[in-house]
């Protein structure tokens, strides 16, 4: 479970160097809209950042057996920070637009790991 809260704290420590890159050097170069798409990448990426490190966290409270559902969630992080972070930051930084259907992909993957974390805690 170590894995993931390690996993967590460095996206979580690049996100907030993506963000001061973003806000100190790409603000003379980026239009107020692709600086704008690179901060919601930067924010959607620290905040399920914190996810992951969650979800170490509950996979080691929970024990083996019983936290399938929050190794899942991790992975959809994971996917989500990827995919949707990972386009906006190509499509901010001028890629070509063919990433762009990625990134409602992200979104789903980011919803789908609430919603395994919400499933996730065993009925007593």
């Amino acid at each position: 479970m170590r894995q993931w809260i390690l996993l967590g704290g460095i996206l979580g420590g690049l996100s907030v160097m993506l963000g001061a890159f973003g806000a100190h050097s790409l603000k003379a170069v980026l239009t107020e809209k692709s600086l704008a798409t690179f901060h919601t990448a930067t924010q959607y990426q620290f905040f399920h950042s914190l996810a992951l490190v969650l979800v170490g966290l509950l996979a080691h409270q929970l024990g083996e057996g019983h936290n399938s559902k929050v190794i899942k969630a991790g992975w959809f992080f994971l996917a989500g920070i990827v995919l949707f972070s990972g386009s906006l930051y190509w499509l901010a930084l001028g890629g070509p637009r063919v990433l762009g259907p990625v990134t409602p992909l992200g979104g789903l993957s980011f919803m789908t790991g609430w919603f395994l974390l919400a499933f996730s805690i065993p009925k007593k």
